[in-house]
């Protein structure tokens, strides 16, 4: 929880210093930070990158985030780099906290995302990216205990967004689908692989409408494979988006997670703000 919170007190700090942000970007195109530190949504990667950069420009941006459910919470800040809009890379902490167990799990994520075509916005076929996570947790002693087979994984990602403007009633609508190759046991935080493991081919989506140039309200959709026989559900959320500028978002959601770790009915908030420089 302390480097949580010596990160968290850095990405206050930095948004609080005066800006020299990355403007090539339409207000609100990059998204917000996802759980796992790339840019998208709260739950699931995006095509765009994160940041306001553009071919000509890289932008760095931080972020923290808090999601807390019945009985868990997950503690999350990072940073991502976006170099002339064609990479991203990106680092996130997780800190999930354990209250049945006293105990508080940590991983560490890297990550790169590279366009392949498009741009959300001007391209008439959608902006088309491919990532890659890679996940390793500090301690996997509570991933070996519920019979995980690994404590590192990796994660692949393909990404299609588009950003239809006026298109719903007036409104700019916004839709990403995402096929995801992984093998990690809630996003990796109890380890990768099991007794019911199988190659697994995911889909993840989100939608939202911008209410204004500002604000936007969707919802998001995450599939989950269940390695370890304990129920794992697929994920859901209603969020609701505030970038006033191109210096900072803030994202509220409702979160319902299904069952984690055996304990049925997760639901929740949570909460993100990023940073953009």
């Amino acid at each position: 929880m302390v480097k949580i919170k010596h990160l968290f007190a850095s990405v206050l700090l930095l948004i609080s210093l005066p800006t020299f942000a990355s403007s090539g970007k339409l207000l609100a195109t990059p998204g917000v930070s996802q759980v796992e530190g790339s840019g998208g949504g709260g739950i699931v990667p995006w095509a765009q990158l994160a940041g306001y950069a553009s071919e000509d420009e890289f932008s760095v941006n931080g972020f923290c985030s808090r999601a807390d459910v019945s009985d868990y919470a997950l503690n999350v800040c990072g940073a991502q780099l976006n170099l002339f809009n064609r990479v991203e890379l990106s680092y996130a902490k997780q800190e999930f906290d354990v209250p049945a167990l006293n105990t508080e799990i940590e991983q560490s994520i890297t990550s790169a995302k590279i366009r392949l075509y498009g741009d959300i916005v001007y391209s008439q076929w959608p902006q088309l990216s491919l990532g890659i996570q890679h996940k390793s947790l500090d301690d996997g002693t509570v991933a070996k205990l519920v019979g995980a087979e690994d404590t590192s994984g990796t994660d692949y990602y393909l990404a299609a967004s588009k950003l239809h403007l006026g298109a719903f009633a007036g409104y700019n609508w916004f839709w990403n689908v995402t096929t995801r190759y992984s093998e990690a046991n809630e996003l990796g935080l109890l380890g990768y692989g099991g007794g019911n493991a199988d190659s697994a081919f995911l889909f993840e989506g989100s939608t939202a409408v911008f209410l204004s140039r500002e604000l936007a309200i969707g919802i998001e959709y995450r599939q989950k494979a269940n390695n370890l026989n304990l129920g794992e559900q697929d994920w859901k959320d209603v969020f609701v988006a505030w970038m006033p500028n191109k210096n900072v978002s803030v994202t509220a959601a409702y979160l319902d997670l299904g069952r984690i770790a055996g304990a049925d009915d997760q639901t929740g908030w949570y909460l993100s703000v990023t940073g953009y420089w």
